[in-house]
């Protein structure tokens, strides 16, 4: 299909034929760009829609709006935009601007400017594309973003060094570009991302957090990290992952890069699922294996503990990340708490009694865990991979045959605190924790039934055991 005829089919939608009849009939000179016109060529659906006006965009924006039915519009004065949410679909129009920035900061000064000053300031030259929204409709492509589309190539309009000393955000934008669309960043763009890498620290964390979660959702998350790796971006905003590189032999034994690792199992991850907290559990199950390394005469390079010690770092890293410090972390605490648990039971006998635990432990998540610890199975040899996943499907069984017969998901002992008060003369509240603990572990093992009755006898038995009297 023609460049006109693409243009001319995606035209027809409701939407638009409502924009382009105002505008007809208007005295405002207004074109689509950015992301829709992009998106367009690459046939792609893009709900958005961005109009720039070469008068004043918030003075078309109110015009729009009424002409369309909408009663509410957001207006930010300071840069001469608007938005406009019509039927879910979200409008926003801005006046054709110039925009000069300060070394300090990354909110430019704007002056009203021509349509070829708006594509001018676009960050990418496949976003400085415009559509006419007056007949003919033409495509208007100053800097040849047409033809990088078609090669897959992502630059900037301008100087780079310019465009990304001047909003260092757009590094972080190319990288995500590079990863949602499989592009290639052109040599001399990435040569000046690695220059102007620095200028990052100016950014605030939403926003970097922003793009990261962009690149964290893309189909192969790692093509982003690696270029984030590469331009010296990764070590300013995600450290704790760069401690990941490398390797070392000692006495001939050594141990893998668990930065390599960890980003093959985050791409196993986005060929399981989009959920990005399960793509985050992916990221940060060995995040704290630099910090738990120790090597071991005989034995090599142990990692324990680092499951636990990981878990630990999650809220920190939420935190630094500005991520939610909600169930979303927990969430992610867990998984990277049990991480090792289904691959440690496909290493034995499969016990009901460990079945029961992991089960309890994981509740709704367990099949989330299921698949963590399917995508950290990388092992480049295919007999002792083929091993482990074979195994791994064993256990899921297990864990559906065991959940099914003893209806374990979300599971609490029958016997509560309250039981327990009433039952035994207690010196201090933590006693009501460590009685709680005792029957959960004995009905796990299945040494005793799962009633009040069964659980308080059980108790009294080692009341003596324990230091603890019955009431009277």
């Amino acid at each position: 299909m023609s460049t006109q005829a693409l243009i001319d089919a995606k035209l027809k939608d409701d939407i638009f034929q409502k924009i382009i009849q105002f505008v007809s009939s208007s005295k405002y000179n207004a074109f689509l760009i950015g992301g829709l016109v992009r998106d367009i060529f690459l046939y792609r659906n893009s709900k958005d829609i961005d109009i720039v006006v070469e008068q004043n965009g918030i003075e078309f924006a109110k015009a729009l709006a009424d002409f369309l039915k909408v009663k509410t519009i957001t207006v930010f004065k300071t840069y001469g935009t608007a938005q406009i949410i019509y039927k879910g679909i979200e409008i926003e129009v801005v006046g054709a601007r110039k925009e000069s920035y300060s070394k300090e900061s990354r909110n430019p000064s704007v002056t009203i400017g021509s349509l070829t000053d708006d594509q001018n300031r676009r960050d990418f030259t496949i976003n400085s594309l415009a559509i006419s929204l007056r007949a003919p409709h033409n495509l208007i492509d100053p800097f040849d973003g047409l033809a990088d589309l078609d090669a897959q190539i992502i630059r900037t309009p301008l100087d780079p060094d310019i465009t990304f000393s001047d909003d260092p955000l757009r590094m972080l934008r190319a990288i995500r570009f590079a990863a949602q669309l499989g592009f290639k960043i052109a040599d001399t763009t990435f040569e000046s991302i690695i220059k102007n890498a620095d200028r990052v620290k100016i950014l605030t964390q939403e926003r970097i957090t922003v793009e990261f979660n962009k690149i964290m959702e893309s189909a192969l998350p790692s093509s982003g990290i690696y270029l984030l790796d590469e331009a010296g971006i990764l070590p300013l905003i995600f450290p704790e992952l760069v401690e990941l590189k490398g390797t070392e032999t000692i006495n001939g034994l050594s141990h893998k890069d668990n930065f390599h690792h960890t980003l093959e199992v985050l791409d196993n991850m986005a060929f399981t699922s989009n959920n990005l907290w399960l793509r985050y559990a992916a990221l940060l199950h060995d995040i704290a294996k630099p910090a738990t390394k120790r090597f071991e005469p005989g034995t090599g390079f142990t990692f324990h503990g680092h499951e636990f010690k990981g878990s630990l770092m999650v809220k920190d890293i939420f935190k630094k990340l500005k991520l939610p410090l909600n169930e979303k972390m927990r969430y992610v605490q867990k998984l990277v708490l049990l991480h090792l648990r289904p691959i440690a039971l496909t290493k034995e006998i499969v016990t009901d009694s460990a079945i029961r635990r992991l089960i309890v432990d994981a509740g709704e998540d367990i099949n989330d865990l299921l698949d963590l610890c399917k995508c950290d199975i990388t092992s480049k040899n295919e007999k002792k991979k083929e091993k482990y996943l074979n195994n791994l499907v064993q256990v899921r069984k297990k864990i559906a045959d065991v959940t099914e017969r003893d209806k374990l998901r979300n599971w609490q002992p029958a016997i509560t605190g309250n039981h327990i008060m009433e039952t035994f003369e207690l010196n201090h509240p933590k006693d009501i924790g460590i009685l709680k603990n005792l029957i959960r572990e004995a009905v796990l093992d299945g040494e005793v039934g799962d009633t009040v009755e069964e659980g308080l006898a059980y108790l009294k038995t080692k009341a003596q055991e324990l230091g603890v009297t019955l009431k009277n």
